[in-house]
Order: structure tokens, then sequence, then C-alpha cells
């Protein structure tokens, strides 16, 4: 039997039930990455609340997201919030979309204040989307804690924390000599020589295997490799989870 269209878009307006439901709080809302997993968090209804990191008030375009807007300060300086999961992003924003230029995003530098910061917010569960860039990280690290300061975060008593090293693409080249040319096309040949589950993968499947691991994820500190990612990303990113996880 046919629903009345009426009674659909009031069902659609009437608020969800919420009790007991986490909220989530997103610091680099921006970007490709950062809209794919605002629109899969959000969208998958795991949260009572979405809060994104604003540096001036805007209007949220889907149900259930909210602006924080934060000071021009330092995290540590910032008023405290109420959240039980955070997702930090460093994707700059696309400076042609009006929201995300209003949008805050931290800088690698921030990751131990901010961390810091949403801690004492009350946040259990943090996850970092780190860039990484191909054959810059040893073997041991890519898997591990790789600086001061992701062992700072790891310090700071989160139940669980979840760091997925990305494969960046390379920045463009500006425009140069003709003897500038060559010698970058020359070393360009080097790109080819990186393994292919290190390659970038499409921001929909980083988004992907994130949500997964928010919902599945012990309690500890779980860090993907890029070999991790690219695996996820062939399409069976449930097991690839389940293993990365040590719930296979």
């Amino acid at each position: 039997m046919r629903q009345d269209p009426l009674q659909v878009l009031q069902g659609a307006m009437r608020p969800s039930p919420t009790v007991g439901m986490p909220r989530l709080v997103i610091a680099g809302a921006t970007g490709v990455l950062g809209n794919e997993v605002l629109r899969r968090l959000v969208g998958g209804g795991a949260f009572s609340l979405a809060q994104v990191l604003a540096r001036e008030p805007i209007t949220a375009g889907l149900r259930g997201v909210q602006a924080a807007v934060v000071p021009a300060a330092e995290p540590g300086e910032w008023p405290l919030v109420q959240a039980d999961v955070a997702v930090v992003m460093f994707d700059p924003p696309r400076l042609f979309y009006d929201r995300e230029r209003a949008l805050w995003t931290p800088l690698p530098g921030q990751l131990p204040a901010l961390a810091q910061w949403l801690r004492a917010s009350g946040v259990r569960t943090l996850a970092v989307v780190l860039p990484h860039a191909p054959g810059r990280l040893p073997e041991a690290l890519k898997r591990g804690l790789a600086s001061l300061d992701e062992h700072a975060v790891a310090r700071l008593g989160f139940e669980r924390l979840l760091i997925l090293r990305s494969a960046q693409k390379p920045a463009a080249a500006p425009q140069a000599g003709a003897l500038a040319r060559l010698a970058r096309w020359m070393l360009s040949t080097v790109h080819y020589m990186i393994p292919s589950s290190e390659q970038p993968v499409r921001a929909a499947k980083v988004a992907e295997l994130l949500a997964i691991a928010l919902r599945t994820a012990p309690p500890g500190i779980h860090v993907a490799a890029p070999e991790v990612m690219w695996e996820a990303a062939q399409g069976q990113a449930p097991a690839v989870a389940a293993r990365w996880l040590g719930s296979a």
C-alpha cells in the first residue's frame, strides 16, 4: 500500500530518538574527504548530534549538524564542548565553497593541543586521518605511532585512538622553464616505483573505512597503514577492517 506523501514528509521531520546516542565533533570537515566523512557519519544515524568546528557562524545544510564556533586562539584556550567521539582531518578548505571557508581546519602541529581539548570535552574515541606522503615513513612507523605529537596524543587516555594514514596526491607543480620541466619529467618516473598499495584512494573509501572502525573498533590504539587503506578501497572494507582491528 502506498503511503500518503504528507505522512512521509511528517515522518521525516519528526525528531528521532537520540537518548543514549553518542555526540560527534569534527575538526577539519573540509575538502572532499571532510564532505564525505560528514555525509557518511551523519547519514548513518549513529550520533545524536554532530558538531563541526567553525571560525564563524554558519548554517549547516544537514539535519543533526551544528556549527561549534571556536575563537581564533589556540585550542588549549577554547571553551569546552560536550562530545563523545571526535574526528580530526587536515584537508584544506576548497575556497570556492563559502561554507568551507568558514570552517576551522587544524594544522598538523596543533594536533596535541586539539586532542587535549577534545579529551577535556569528554571525548573517549578519537579518530585522526593523517595525510601520508608515500615513501616518507619507515615501514615500522607506517603501522605505529610516527611522531612525538602522536605519542603525546596516545598518552591522553582516550579509550579508543584510531589513526588512519591516507596517502595524499602530490601537489601540483608550478609552471617553470624548459630545463625545470625536463627535470620534473625525469623525476616523475619515481611515481611509478611507488607500490600500488600506497597510492591515494578515493575519499569515499576512506570515509567508509573510518565509519566502520568507529562502529566496531575495540578499546586501544589502532593504526591503519596506507596498505590497509588501499586494500579497503578494493571493495572489501568490512573484512579489511575486521582484520585490521583484530576482530576477524
